[in-house]
């Protein structure tokens, strides 16, 4: 049996993320899994929780051991309680909480009991190389997808056979490739131009579908077609004879082709490495694993930790061992790395979670891939390692005695670093900030570790966000309980989810955001408790406010995040990396042109964002506009002439004209239908220049029909959201809507005038004093429109397309682009957080060299996972002086009782002292000094006193306990791209 027969029905609000990153073809047939996990340690665990969350079919763990003091040290979902338990029984009822539409269950006999061809999917995780073959053979022979993997203290393998038919439907991530048509022709055979003058994507024996061509209608949305290419511009695509004459427009699609990988085996194994220096490095942890099969068949156990003479063994079985094979037979001729082998040996009975993480997402995509024929899989052999971890020289060096099992719940972690460290770990204080996916995952890592665990130790964790049922397939410490806040479900569940993975652990929990609003709340005394922080955000924003005050309070950060099958993680030491920074806006999101979105649409991303620009500018920004004017009246006095009358045109109708009941918001929205869906268009074609061709479609004027659902919804949805804005009752009555505007067909009239009016007043620049009782309706701040936004931009961009005749698009696609929907999957969020619990590992030890510390980038097609030594902190020079982004100038205040220090002494201290002849002195965008006085400025008196000029210039009072004061400096002949170091003036 390869399949179990399960419902094919998917939760698409539950994997909402996942559809983005799989599709649901590849859903379906993942439901339909069946698959084994064998092992539940650490690494079996991580699999199987993310094969839960994955919504597989049926799920079988397998175990025949019981559960001892080493698991506790990555096997999250085991207790004290559960010791001489066995394993797989133990860990069932947590994984089952999971997902409930996964079918689970327990086997604790022999695995040779086991039905293999029960299952599509099979992976061993703490077997040895006799079982391995044995598995694999058998597994090979029924056409079972197999998988190894396995963790050694801080190194992993992993090993995947999927056999000769394993069909991959969908190679990669990366869209369908495509050109836009030129020109077709009747004949057999049709002949096709394309439109690009570098030529087309297409070679022979390719296959292509067609959709959007006018005139040539029967070609669209067929059944893909082959092709023949003639030259970098022409194709031929079969019999177009009996075919309607070709007009315009249109898109040729180039169709993904299944693949057929190569076979696999275990007995002639395949390296994978991106560079010859990783191929050796690899081929040396191949043979260092096989030399360790042999050390436990020959002694029953594995090395002891840090033992000298049990790793120089393993050296010496490693050198009896045969030369690894080429894909052609050829042996290798690397000399054997025996330092590697021994570092390898002395650490390998350790269990550590952060690896286990690594190697369990990668091994558990792996296993996604076998089930659901997404993306290409791993080519036999992928080796892992972290060694870089350990201490670096001049650092206490470790011995058999301090990383001895003293049975406790970090026996795991002890063997690899030593008990000293582990004391040091559990006196961290962590800030993580964010609470979501990566943040579960860190906070599981964090109670492995026993971060913050120990005397003096904690974890604060933030996030104001609430719990959707979305969260729930990637983000398993909440279970069903969506709605409120993740940060307060920390604090109620930490007894049921942190508490039971390590009870010591201690968890502060609150539901703040992160900036300069709570800054009073996570000022300079919280953060100089911390020894570092973890950001697990999803802007980049945000992240860059984190790292400023990294940077203020000069504390390590790490970092994070994942798109769909891709990651990234880094970190960012103090005086040794170059801090974090935002990437460029524009390599955040690509603006599409105004005349772009407005004439020429022709992606679903054209039409959304289109709508999208619509709603904000209906409803946000005249809401927006108001409630600042309300606050602030003279505000728009502050504005340039050209950005005021703006704020005011897009504010005039809700301030000047607003509705007093939902039939003026009906007159409203039916008017608004007309205006941009008839009339523009109307107008857009009188002028009489046909500028549209290739993806250019040709737009059309509707009419308005209130038998079609289209017309009807759009009215509702933006009805409903004038009626809010307004404060005033909206209906989901359609069939009262339907009455409404069938009983007053000319409804719109209403506001007809009042737009004309508007326009003419915007042509001459005036506007109406504005009416203080109106204004207040649009006081309510704007916030709960989510659903409404989302349904008012889906239907703009279906009506779009109806002009360029494209059809409505997926439904799924319309969210995932209008609410800028980041895909997401829990294997590489697990991938992710365990390389950060690596970096974690280094900053705690206190690493000094900067190769030492590694950044990540993950793309789980392939699989591909790059590391690199981060970037040294960037060394500016202004005349003899030399700093980095983490340095500061510091000045303390003159004790109590002594004169603070007026400007011209701060002025002359910075003279004396640093060089530094400085001519300009800023705080926050305060101006408080400058050589060159702007004509609009009145310099101060250089005989003010600091704190005094401060307040002179803010206009504020120091806050209470504030302890310095954070300028800003420029100095003369300094560079364009010069940024001096900050100056901490301490206050006494």
């Amino acid at each position: 049996m390869k399949a179990i027969e399960t419902s094919l029905e998917i939760n698409e609000q539950l994997y909402s993320r996942q559809l983005y990153v799989l599709g649901t073809e590849a859903m379906r047939r993942l439901r339909r899994s069946s698959m084994l996990v064998s092992g539940m340690k650490g690494l079996g665990v991580e699999i199987a929780k993310n094969l839960v969350l994955a919504g597989v079919g049926r799920l079988t763990l397998h175990d025949p051991s019981p559960t001892c003091w080493m698991d506790l040290a990555s096997q999250f979902f085991l207790a004290e309680e559960d010791i001489g338990q066995n394993r797989a029984k133990a860990s069932l009822p947590h994984l089952a909480q999971l997902n409930s539409s996964v079918c689970l269950d327990a086997h604790d006999g022999p695995l040779a009991e086991i039905e293999l061809q029960a299952f599509q999917v099979v992976v061993l995780t703490d077997s040895t190389l006799e079982e391995q073959l044995q598995v694999g053979s058998l597994c090979h022979k029924l056409g079972v997808h197999f998988v190894v993997a396995s963790t050694r203290g801080l190194v992993g393998q992993l090993f995947c056979d999927f056999g000769k038919e394993f069909t991959i439907y969908e190679p990669s991530e990366a869209e369908p490739l495509g050109n836009s048509i030129g020109h077709i022709s009747q004949g057999s055979p049709g002949i096709l131009t394309v439109l690009e003058e570098n030529g087309h994507c297409f070679q022979d024996g390719d296959r292509a579908v067609f959709s959007g061509i006018e005139g040539m209608t029967e070609l669209n949305d067929g059944d893909p077609r082959p092709v023949r290419v003639l030259d970098k511009r022409t194709l031929e695509i079969g019999d177009t004879a009996a075919f309607s004459p070709y007009l315009r427009s249109g898109t040729i699609t180039k169709v993904k082709k299944p693949q057929t990988p190569l076979s696999s085996s275990l007995h002639r194994p395949r390296i994978m490495a991106a560079s010859s220096w990783e191929t050796e490095r690899a081929r040396c942890l191949h043979q260092a694993f096989q030399a360790l099969h042999k050390f436990q068949a020959q002694t029953g156990r594995l090395p002891r930790p840090w033992d000298l003479g049990d790793a120089n063994e393993l050296v010496v079985l490693a050198r009896g061992l045969e030369p690894l094979q080429g894909d052609h037979g050829e042996k290798g001729n690397e000399a054997l790395d025996e330092a590697l082998v021994k570092e390898f040996a002395m650490t390998c009975t350790g269990d550590l979670s952060p690896v286990s993480s690594v190697i369990g997402g990668i091994a558990a995509q792996e296993m996604l891939k076998a089930a659901s024929g997404k993306f290409t899989p791993l080519d036999q052999w992928l080796y892992f390692d972290a060694l870089e971890c350990l201490p670096e020289d001049g650092q206490s060096p470790l011995g058999p005695e301090g990383c001895a099992h003293v049975n406790c719940r970090y026996d795991g972690q002890i063997a690899v670093f030593g008990a000293d460290f582990q004391k040091k770990l559990g006196e961290q204080n962590y800030f993580l900030v964010g609470a979501g996916a990566i943040g579960c995952e860190l906070l599981k890592t964090f109670a492995m570790v026993g971060l913050g665990a120990g005397p003096g130790g904690g974890i604060t964790v933030t996030d104001m966000d609430t719990v959707e049922l979305s969260n729930l397939s990637r983000q398993f410490l909440f279970r069903w309980q969506w709605g409120t806040p993740k940060a307060e479900l920390w604090a109620k569940a930490a007894a049921l989810a942190v508490k039971d993975m390590n009870p010591a652990l201690r968890v502060t929990a609150h539901t703040n955001e992160l900036g300069p609003d709570t800054e009073h709340v996570y000022g300079e005394d919280f953060f100089s408790s911390l020894d570092g922080v973890a950001c697990a955000l999803d802007t980049f924003e945000a992240r860059q406010y984190v790292s400023e005050r990294c940077i203020h309070s000069l504390k390590p950060m790490l970092e994070s995040g994942t798109q769909g099958i891709q990651g990234e993680a880094a970190i960012f030491v103090p005086f040794l990396t170059q801090p974090y920074s935002m990437p460029p806006e524009d390599a955040i999101e690509t603006a599409y042109p105004i005349c772009t979105l407005r004439y020429f649409p022709s992606t679903i991303e054209h039409t959304l964002q289109w709508a999208l620009n619509e709603f904000e500018g209906l409803f946000r920004l005249p809401a927006e506009t108001i409630n600042r004017y309300l606050q602030e009246p003279d505000f728009l006095k502050r504005m340039e002439g050209p950005q005021a009358l703006n704020c005011l045109r897009t504010a005039s109708t809700s301030f000047l004209h607003p509705p007093q009941c939902w039939r003026d918001c009906v007159a409203w929205a039916q008017s608004h239908w007309q205006h941009c869906f008839h009339d523009s268009i109307s107008h857009l074609l009188q002028e009489g220049v046909p500028f549209w061709s290739g993806a250019r479609r040709c737009p059309q004027p509707l009419d308005f029909d209130l038998s079609s659902d289209a017309h009807l919804d759009y009215i509702l949805a933006a009805a409903n959201l004038y009626a809010k804005t307004h404060r005033l009752a909206g209906s989901q009555d359609r069939d009262g809507l339907r009455g409404m505007l069938q009983a007053s067909p000319a409804l719109a009239s209403v506001f007809a005038g009042d737009r004309q009016l508007e326009e003419a007043s915007a042509e001459r620049g005036e506007s109406e004093k504005p009416r203080k009782q109106q204004a207040s309706a649009a006081s309510l701040p704007w916030a709960s429109h989510g659903p409404a936004r989302l349904r008012l931009s889906q239907i703009d961009q279906s009506l779009r397309e109806f002009w360029e005749e494209a059809g409505l698009p997926p439904e799924a696609e319309s969210k995932k682009i209008a609410g800028r929907i980041i895909p997401a999957i829990a294997s590489t969020t697990a991938v992710v957080a365990g390389l950060m619990g690596l970096e974690l590992y280094k900053a705690v030890m206190g690493h000094r060299r900067l190769s030492s510390y590694r950044h990540s980038s993950l793309h789980l097609d392939g699989p591909h996972l790059a590391r690199w030594a981060p970037s040294a902190a960037s060394v500016q020079q202004y005349r003899d002086m030399k700093w980095t982004a983490w340095d500061r100038l510091t000045v303390t205040a003159p004790a109590p009782g002594q004169p603070e220090m007026t400007l011209k002494d701060l002025l002359s201290y910075l003279q004396e002292k640093h060089h530094l002849p400085v001519t300009r002195l800023l705080l926050d965008s305060h101006l408080l000094y400058s050589s060159w006085a702007p004509d609009c400025w009145c310099p101060p008196d250089l005989s003010h006193r600091v704190t005094e000029l401060v307040r002179q210039e803010t206009h504020k009072e120091l806050k209470e306990g504030q302890k310095e004061l954070v300028f800003r400096i420029s100095c003369e002949d300094e560079d364009l791209d010069t940024t001096f170091p900050p100056l901490h003036y301490r206050l006494r």
